[in-house]
Formats: structure tokens, sequence, C-alpha cells
């Protein structure tokens, strides 16, 4: 889906109109991607709440090492995120299911 790596900063959100190994499209529609925004939520409530309760568990810390963990934690995984949340919802919403003749 995605033609460059995750963590090219500047590329990290570029998608392949179309699939190179099958000619799927991706975007189902115009403005299909938006409801993604709602899975990339969900995945960072999941990872503050992980952070938070690590840190919780770990130690006594003040305040700052809470929000220095948890944003930097959330910024260091948002390409990851922003992919998977895409990639999930395009499974989930746009009626895509895997095939193994494929294997990407």
């Amino acid at each position: 889906m995605f033609p460059y790596t995750a963590y090219n900063l500047m590329k990290f959100h570029k998608m392949n109109p179309d699939c190179p190994n099958c000619g799927l499209h991706f975007e189902r529609e115009p403005g299909f991607f938006f409801g993604a925004m709602y899975i990339s939520y969900a995945f960072s409530v999941a990872i503050f709440v992980t952070v938070g309760v690590a840190l919780t568990v770990l130690g006594d810390y003040p305040l700052y090492v809470y929000l220095i963990g948890i944003i930097g934690s959330v910024i260091l995984l948002l390409p990851v995120s922003f992919r998977y949340s895409r990639i999930l919802f395009l499974h989930l919403f746009g009626g895509v299911k895997f095939d193994t003749r494929y294997g990407n």
C-alpha cells in the first residue's frame, strides 16, 4: 500500500493509488480514509494508557516524566499507527480481504 518505509518522515503518508501486485484501487471513494482517524485515535489512546500504566508500575515519577513519555511515544509511533489505521480501515470497511496468492 505504501511505496516508502514508515520512518521516511517526509513521505510516510504517501500511498500507492493501486496495488502493484493485483491492481486493487485503494481509495474506495473520495475521502474514504477520513474514517481511519477514529482507528488512529483508538491506537493513540491505547498508547497513552499503556505508557501511563507502565510508568505508574515502574515507579513514582513527577508529572513531566509522564508527559514526555506519553507524548514522545505517540510521536515515535505515529507513522506506524497512521499506516495500520488505514490498513485496518480498508479491511474492515472497504470490503478488502487478504489474498495469500499475492503474498504482500
